[in-house]
Order: C-alpha cells, then sequence, then structure tokens
C-alpha cells in the first residue's frame, strides 16, 4: 500500500492527492507535502478571515461616547474638555474601522483622525490614554519622541513604535492594526528654527518626517526584534527573513507634549500680552488658568517648530490643564485605583491600618506643585513619606496603624505607630 502523500516514486500533495508531474511545485515537510495550488487557496482563505468583519482586537460593541467619557471618570479627574473631545474622537475613529469592512465602492470614505494632546508635565495625557485603551480592549504602546531617531541612525526608529503595539497585541499583527499608539514629547523635537534644516536633523524635523507615512495610513514593514542576528539568518521562516507587515491605516496615534512656550506664541497672536506700561505681566500659571491652549491653532504649532506635514496628519487637537491643588487632592483619594487607597490596600495586607491626619494629604499636594511635577510626582513624594514604615513595620507584630501627619510629609518626621493596646508604638 502506497503512503499518503507519496504515489510509487513521486511526492503528492497530501490536501489535493495532486502527483508532483501535476503540480507547479511542490514543498515539504516533516511527514507532509503541500502543492503550490493549495498554498494559493489557503492564502485566499485566510485573506478573506482576515478582511471579513470588524477587525480582530475590536470590542464586540462599541461603547458610545457618553460610556466612555464615564469610565474616564472613574480613572481621571478633571480634564472635562479632553475627556469629551477625546470620547467622541475616539468613537468616531473605531466606527470608521468598523465600516471600512462594509463599505462599498460609493461609500464617503472616512478620514483618519489622530489625536494631538497639549498640556503640562503631570496632568494625567498618558493615564487618559492609557484608559482609553482599556475601555476599547484594543492593543496599547506608549513611545517617546525623544528617543526616536531617522532610520539608519543609532537609536529606536519610528518603526520600532510599531513593534511595540504587535507585541502589546501577542504578536498578531491583524489585531495591532486596531490598536492606540501614544507618542509623548512630541513637541522635544520640534524643529530649530524657523527654516528647513540645513543639516541632518536626527531627532527633529527628521522624525517629523518618519512619522509622517505612519500617521497618515501605510503598510509598514517591520523588523522583529534580533533581525539580522545569527538566529534570524539561519531561520526558514519567511516572517522572520522578510519582516512583519502592519497596515497602520487603523491605528489611532495620539500624540502628546507639554509645549512649553506654545502660550507665547498663542499671546502674540491673540494680543492678549500687553507692551509697555499698560501691559500686564502674567505667569505661566497664569497664562495656562486662561486656556490659551484651548485656542491654539495649526498656525501657532507651525511656528513652535512643527512641520505643517505633521499638524496636518493630526486633525483633532485638544488640552489638558494645569492641575491645582483641589484636583491634586480629588486625585490622592477619588479614582478608583487613587493612590491613597492603593498603599491602604498594601498596609491592610499586613493587617495593619494606614490614616493621615488632616492637612497631611493637603501637604503631598503642595509639594507636589512646589516641585512642578503635577500628578505624576504624587507616588514619589508618598513613597519618601512612607520608606522607614513600609520597611520596620511588616516586622513589628504589635503595630495596628499607621498615621501620617503633615510634618511627615514636610519635615520628614516618622509616621506615628500605634500598637494593638492603643499605645503608641516606638519606630
Amino acid at each position: 500500500m502506497t503512503a499518503a502523500g507519496n504515489h510509487g516514486s513521486q511526492l503528492a500533495c497530501s490536501f489535493c492527492e495532486k502527483r508532483q508531474d501535476e503540480v507547479l511545485k511542490i514543498v515539504s515537510g516533516p511527514g507532509v507535502h503541500i502543492c503550490d495550488g493549495c498554498v494559493d487557496l489557503c492564502a485566499e482563505v485566510v485573506e478573506e478571515a482576515r478582511n471579513g468583519g470588524p477587525k480582530a482586537g475590536l470590542a464586540e460593541g462599541l461603547p458610545k461616547p457618553r460610556e466612555i467619557r464615564a469610565f474616564l471618570d472613574t480613572y481621571v479627574v478633571g480634564q472635562e474638555r479632553a475627556k469629551k473631545s477625546l470620547s467622541v474622537a475616539v468613537y468616531n475613529h473605531y466606527k470608521r474601522v468598523r465600516g471600512a469592512a462594509a463599505a462599498d465602492d460609493d461609500d464617503v470614505e472616512l478620514a483618519k483622525s489622530n489625536i494631538l494632546l497639549l498640556g503640562p508635565t503631570g496632568s494625567g495625557k498618558t493615564l487618559l490614554t492609557q484608559t482609553l485603551a482599556r475601555i476599547l480592549d484594543v492593543p496599547f504602546a506608549i513611545a517617546d519622541a525623544t528617543g526616536l531617531t531617522e532610520a539608519g541612525y543609532v537609536g529606536e526608529d519610528v518603526d520600532a513604535m510599531l513593534m511595540k503595539l504587535i507585541q502589546a497585541a501577542d504578536h498578531d499583527p491583524r489585531r495591532a492594526e486596531t490598536g492606540i499608539v501614544y507618542i509623548d514629547e512630541i513637541d522635544k523635537i520640534a524643529r530649530r528654527g524657523d527654516g528647513p534644516a540645513v543639516s541632518r536633523d536626527v531627532s527633529g524635523e527628521g522624525v517629523q518626517q518618519a512619522l509622517l507615512k505612519v500617521l497618515e495610513g501605510s503598510v509598514v514593514t517591520v523588523a522583529p526584534p534580533g533581525r539580522g542576528t545569527g538566529a534570524v539568518a539561519g531561520s526558514r521562516s519567511r516572517t522572520a527573513q522578510e519582516g512583519i507587515q502592519i497596515d497602520t491605516s487603523h491605528i489611532l496615534f495620539i500624540v502628546g507634549g507639554a509645549f512649553a512656550g506654545l502660550e507665547k506664541v498663542i499671546e502674540a497672536r491673540t494680543g492678549a500680552k500687553g507692551i509697555g506700561f499698560g501691559g500686564s505681566v502674567r505667569s505661566r500659571q497664569e497664562a495656562v488658568a486662561d486656556d490659551l491652549f484651548g485656542r491654539v491653532t495649526p498656525e501657532d504649532l507651525v511656528k513652535f517648530g512643527m512641520i505643517p506635514e505633521l499638524i496636518g496628519r493630526l486633525p483633532m487637537i485638544t488640552s489638558v490643564s494645569q492641575l491645582d491643588r483641589d484636583a491634586l487632592l480629588r486625585i490622592l483619594t477619588e479614582p478608583k485605583n487613587a493612590l491613597v487607597r492603593q498603599y491602604r490596600r498594601l498596609f491592610q495586607l499586613d493587617g495593619v491600618e494606614l490614616a493621615f491626619e488632616p492637612g497631611a494629604l493637603e501637604a503631598v499636594a503642595d509639594q507636589a506643585i512646589s516641585r512642578g511635577t503635577g500628578a505624576r510626582g504624587l507616588r514619589a513624594i508618598l513613597d519618601e513619606a512612607l520608606m522607614s514604615v513600609m520597611y520596620d513595620v511588616p516586622s513589628l507584630e504589635d503595630v495596628v496603624r499607621v498615621t501620617v501627619t503633615d510634618r511627615t510629609v514636610l519635615k520628614g518626621e516618622e509616621p506615628l505607630l500605634t500598637r494593638g493596646d492603643g499605645a503608641a508604638a516606638a519606630g
């Protein structure tokens, strides 16, 4: 009896059973053979699966803008305008993605709507984008624009951030194509000077130019990590040799930056800043309080140093505001994963209650403001205040409560420790 896939002395396809002399080519593997015709058929089946229906990675039901906003409210304090703008922009983007598969040739083509998010450091830009990816259940990746360089230079080229997205999608390029990429510190690669770059600008205008194709939507071939090493070079995998192709047309890019100094450009255009004896001297905080970022135009961003082509690919522009004392206090206690709740839970796992005296949290907020770190610095301040007790308390079996005072935060005094009998414990 002839073995399957072997007709006499000739190889035969294990799927259609055609002999070697009946087909163009047969590829052999361990115990199996496949002809070129079956390879083409398999390719068609896979392509139909890829193009049929909503893209893999999108949630089954797309949340409405009000639902997105409500979810953001549980994790992010304040920034009402940014929440509303982002909710609408994200909903429209994924509505466009879901509708693309069912579109007819005569349908109106919906343009891609990437987002530019302006605002000072520590105001919640990264948290907003991370929370959006969480509610939509899509892959999410963060790239720092200051670490990007043009292809061919030492550093991380623009395509590398797409590899991060593929990794976040469990190495599924099709799922990655529905993800979100947040590019932070975009203002740090503003063009130097008003004219075009004369010399090679590896991490400035050159990177802005390199981002254009990716933001607009194109098929990019991404080199897997380790490409060019012995392991990959010797691989017979076609993906390993040729790279991974990913279509960025349906990837949502959110680009953020502090844009320090942009308020001066806006003031000069609007005439908000007085000159001479009648002029008013305005601080950075006063400028932000007047919400100058809310009046930014594409022309302002170009004057700041961003190239017009890049701004043209970021049609949605919104901003977050500087966080004041009240907002920082709310961030410490109100969100679902508020820092105070997290630290209380950590102490609770050791059977200890964590308490804060009146004025302690206000002192934390004041410290964050004085350091200019915004919400991003709150954890560092609490870590400094609690480090010694987090080190000692797990070894002190009789301690049931740790109380943080304003002096703990401002002067570095030890928190108060309470024993099970109500007496003060020695630190």
